[in-house]
């Protein structure tokens, strides 16, 4: 189960450096667009590394400056 829950995370991160790298941001830049998040949170998230709640999804949304929908638009 904890495997699992690991390949999803890391799926879902890779995704997100897609997404962040598709529309040429920087972590920085995400953090700045952002109203809360930290470098290191976007660091973690894009690693595989973070299990996060839904305010942190829709604060990473808006530092993408994405819909929350097309954050979860991924093949699991």
């Amino acid at each position: 189960m904890e495997k699992q829950r690991e390949e999803k995370l890391k799926k879902f991160g890779n995704h997100i450096k897609k997404l962040r790298t598709e529309l040429d941001l920087s972590q920085d830049e995400v953090v700045l667009n952002s109203d809360k998040l930290i470098k290191a949170t976007v660091s973690d998230i894009e690693n595989g590394k973070r299990n996060f709640s839904f305010s942190t999804l829709l604060d990473l949304a808006k530092g993408l400056g994405k819909h929350p929908k097309d954050l979860l638009d991924y093949d699991l």
